[in-house]
């Protein structure tokens, strides 16, 4: 499910002109009983997974709209997050979002950041960039902390590369870059059985190579499914007569170094 921004955060979920919340309770609960009786019938799963699906869209008919609605939180919440919070696009008002999907039992949630692809202009770019994302995300664990959910959920705060050390560009003041450095780069873990205040990795003086403990992202992953309850190695399917993993056919081990 992505929310979007303006009148309507997921669409298709309101009810046509006419039709009460009272009026689809009744016709969903009328539909159930004769996919019931169906089921009884012939005994296909897939009828009751059909009764699931009509029921989680009624749940999220009569839930997205109080969750995208932030008229409920307290003024407190705008001084620690920022008014930027209020206005729906932002990176603030996303984390924000995020932080009331999980208090309402939502298991997963992304949200992103663009514009990091700071080959020129860094020195006006990356000021606002950081601006954006550095205050949402301690709010988001400040929040969370607060809320006791600290220690059941898991925020990774990343991307996909990093930018290399040395500039590119036009080489002046106001205009140079970096390039895309996929050798090595960083990322951070919080909550959710990760230690803190914990630095894993090194690379060498030109932040070119990694020196001392690598983390594949094979490893990264066997990591986060082990903190899912999931053992990486078990966790298999069928494909081309094949037993695949999520984490590849090549080994890839759990970082413990850096578990609670």
């Amino acid at each position: 499910m992505g929310l979007r921004t303006g009148a309507d955060p997921v669409l298709y979920l309101r009810d046509p002109d006419g039709v009460s919340p009272g009026v689809r309770r009744e016709m969903l609960d009328g539909l159930g009983a004769l996919n019931r009786l169906r089921h009884e019938q012939v005994g296909d799963p897939e009828t009751l997974a059909r009764i699931e699906q009509y029921e989680m869209a009624f749940r999220m008919q009569s839930s997205v709209p109080e969750m995208a609605d932030l008229s409920s939180e307290p003024d407190r919440t705008f001084e620690r997050w920022g008014e930027e919070a209020k206005q729906a696009g932002k990176f603030q008002n996303a984390a924000l979002m995020a932080r009331r999907l999980v208090e309402r039992g939502v298991r997963f949630v992304q949200i992103y950041h663009r514009g990091w692809d700071v080959h020129a202009f860094a020195p006006q770019v990356l000021p606002a960039q950081a601006r954006d994302v550095d205050r949402a995300a301690w709010a988001l664990v400040q929040d969370l902390k607060e809320r006791g959910l600290f220690d059941e959920t898991l925020v990774i705060w990343g991307g996909e590369f990093g930018r290399t050390i040395y500039s590119q560009g036009r080489l002046t003041p106001t205009d140079y870059g970096r390039d895309h450095h996929p050798r090595c780069y960083s990322l951070w873990m919080a909550g959710g059985g990760v230690q803190g205040g914990v630095v894993y990795g090194e690379t060498d003086d030109f932040s070119y190579n990694i020196v001392k403990d690598p983390v594949h992202i094979r490893d990264f992953q066997a990591t986060i499914l082990h903190l899912f309850g999931i053992d990486h190695e078990r966790f298999t399917y069928k494909h081309r007569g094949l037993d695949a993993r999520l984490t590849g056919v090549e080994p890839a081990r759990v970082v413990h170094e850096i578990l609670a």
